[in-house]
């Protein structure tokens, strides 16, 4: 009861200090509700030495509403349905695109950084959402938790970096930006994508079902 108290603890915080930092856009997209929440957490389980095991079972009511969560981001699909319908094409290759070059960067960066054998299987899934990512480990023989884990740090890092970097390069029409912050940082891409618009959020959800779509298909043709 106490973790589960205090992941909603920490992710309220990052909500209450995004609200009240809106006129400042570094710090309130450094001071993202899920990487707030990650890291607090993560820093108390170190200092108390639990077991990522033991956090996981008390906090499983959470985890299942993880799922459901991931649905949801296809209401907009259904509302903006005829748009994306006229634009799959764009949508389809972008997207693709977009998860085979994170995929080769994964499987090609690791082996070159000599990283140990279960980290290469774990990050093989990391450009698929925690949920998929979960499931694949076992295809993989990847670490489950690790993988999970991966992925997520994956969709902050995406979800931190990639609006800006998109912006830098000039890029602003709402199915490009969003389109690559779903392949790229899955459903908490998809939730930055959401502030930015519907159209936007509409896309990345498209992006995060085709990264893991193609994933899947990738780790599946490995073997």
């Amino acid at each position: 009861m106490i973790w589960f108290a205090l992941t909603l603890l920490a992710f309220a915080l990052g909500v209450v200090l995004q609200l009240h930092l809106q006129s400042r856009p570094l710090l309130r997209t450094l001071l993202n509700p899920t990487l707030l929440a990650t890291v607090l957490v993560g820093i108390v389980l170190l200092l108390t030495r639990t077991s990522y095991d033991t956090y996981t079972r008390a906090t499983e009511p959470i985890s299942a509403f993880l799922a459901p969560a991931v649905v949801a981001l296809a209401v907009p699909l259904y509302r903006l349905r005829g748009l994306l319908a006229r634009q799959w094409r764009a949508l389809l290759l972008g997207g693709a695109a977009g998860t085979l070059a994170g995929v080769a960067l994964d499987t090609l960066l690791p082996r070159a950084l000599g990283l140990s054998p279960d980290v290469q299987r774990a990050l093989a899934t990391a450009p698929a959402t925690s949920p998929v990512a979960l499931q694949l480990a076992d295809i993989t023989g990847a670490t489950p938790a690790l993988a999970a884990t991966l992925a997520v740090l994956s969709g902050l890092l995406g979800a931190l970096i990639l609006p800006a970097f998109l912006t830098r390069l000039g890029v602003r029409h709402p199915l490009a930006r969003g389109i690559a912050l779903g392949a790229v940082a899955h459903g908490i891409g998809t939730a930055r994508a959401r502030e930015e618009g519907e159209l936007t959020g509409a896309a990345s959800s498209i992006g995060m079902g085709l990264a893991a779509l193609v994933v899947t298909l990738v780790v599946a043709a490995r073997g």
